[in-house]
Order: structure tokens, then sequence, then C-alpha cells
């Protein structure tokens, strides 16, 4: 079944990580869009333990990735990945809606 959204499996084997290390089985990774940022719009994540009437979710294996419906629009198509390098850990968009984005990846414009 083809997902609007996808979580990759680094960004799912670091939630299903974290909820561990919380003890708490019910957290989700939502990620969401802002005004503001170098090129107008800046990602966010946070972790949550509900889901709201309007917010759209997507699961890889137990992980589950949590969108509301205004950012949502924003992000249709997007792959959230988590990655450690040099500049530190992170989860991150890839969003194929972008026209532009900063250099380090975290803010953007359509």
């Amino acid at each position: 079944m083809f997902n609007a959204m996808n979580l990759t499996q680094n960004a799912a084997k670091k939630i299903s990580k974290l909820k561990a290390a919380e003890g708490n089985d019910n957290l989700m990774l939502r990620v969401y869009v802002t005004g503001g940022g170098c090129s107008g719009f800046s990602y966010g994540f946070d972790f949550a333990e509900e889901i709201e009437d309007d917010d759209a979710t997507f699961t890889t294996d137990d992980a589950i990735l949590v969108v509301d419906s205004l950012s949502y629009q924003y992000l249709h198509g997007s792959t959230i990945d988590y990655t450690e390098g040099l500049e530190g850990s992170r989860f991150i968009v890839n969003n194929p809606n972008a026209t532009t984005t900063c250099g380090c990846g975290s803010s953007f414009s359509i």
C-alpha cells in the first residue's frame, strides 16, 4: 500500500529505541511545519502520545509518524529519515514539494 509519507528504517529504529528508553510504548514522532526559518517554512519534530482529530498517521514497523492537517499539505510525499554524522544526530525531511532549502535542511520554501 502506498503511504503519502514514509519513515525510513533508520527513523523507525530510532523511534523504537526512544520509546524503549522512555518506557513509553505510546510515543509517536510528530513532524510539523511552522512559518519562519531562512527559507520561509521550518520543520519541527516533537513526540506525541495522542492523536488529534485532524492528524494523519503513517506506520513503519512499530513506529508511528503523526502529521497535522495544516502541515500535511506541505509534507505530502515526504520521507522522514534519521541520520548521525558530523552535524550531529537528527531527524531530517526529504520533501519533494520544496523548491528551495537552507544549507542545514531545516527550512524550505514551496
